[in-house]
């Protein structure tokens, strides 16, 4: 009977350490996610905080802060896809969704595809009106995530973009750009057009290719 319960203990004590062998290192990968938003957000901050800086750099060698910038800024997102992939899983639920969060969620998404195509395209209404519309497109498409999910490793990732794009609008609106002389209505219909076909794409391919989760699963 002893040697008996001697195996099944052994039996059960292997399982649980191969358990706890096999479980991933949140901490380990909550700091990559971490690191990653330091890295990008920092990079894109600068122009923000120390903007007389920036402009020294520019001056003294325009090719190389560029290159660094853009270097920084895909290292930073990299890291931001991959510790969200892995960390998300397993990540501890901070607050539940409301029930009308994907709906919603869908529709922030579309108009900030399509604000973020009114950006670089020529100024239409959509442009015309916002002023900034990328960064109005980055608060929609934060704020749509957020309503969709509740977990820390999403509340770190969106939370962030939604504060950096906060901040980032309030210190360009005392700039006052002037508003675009000529006015193409085109431009919001192409505008339209590039967000249909990018929410799309991104919702039946790429966002579960790039990021293992289907928004429309």
């Amino acid at each position: 009977m002893y040697y008996s319960d001697h195996l099944v203990c052994r039996s059960i004590c292997s399982r649980q350490f191969e358990r706890e062998r096999k479980r991933p290192n949140l901490g380990g990968i909550m700091l990559v996610l971490v690191f990653g938003l330091v890295i990008f957000f920092g990079i894109h901050s600068v122009r923000i905080a120390a903007g007389g800086f920036r402009d020294a750099q520019i001056a003294t060698n325009e090719r190389r802060w560029k290159g660094l910038y853009s270097l920084l800024s895909i290292i930073g997102f990299v890291l931001i896809v991959w510790g969200w992939s892995l960390y998300r899983p397993n990540a501890p639920e901070i607050y539940e969704p409301p029930s009308w969060g994907r709906q919603l969620a869908s529709v922030s998404v579309l108009a900030a595809f399509v604000f973020l195509a009114a950006a670089y395209l020529l100024a239409g209404s959509i442009k015309h009106r916002l002023k900034h519309p990328m960064l109005v497109g980055i608060i929609l498409w934060a704020i749509g995530h957020l309503l969709a999910n509740g977990d820390l490793a999403s509340l770190l990732v969106f939370g962030a973009f939604l504060v950096y794009a906060i901040v980032d609008l309030i210190a360009v609106i005392p700039r006052g750009d002037p508003a675009p002389a000529v006015v193409r209505p085109r431009s919001d219909l192409i505008a339209v057009g590039i967000g249909l076909v990018a929410f799309a794409l991104f919702g039946l391919w790429l966002h579960g290719w790039l990021f293992g989760v289907s928004p429309f699963a």
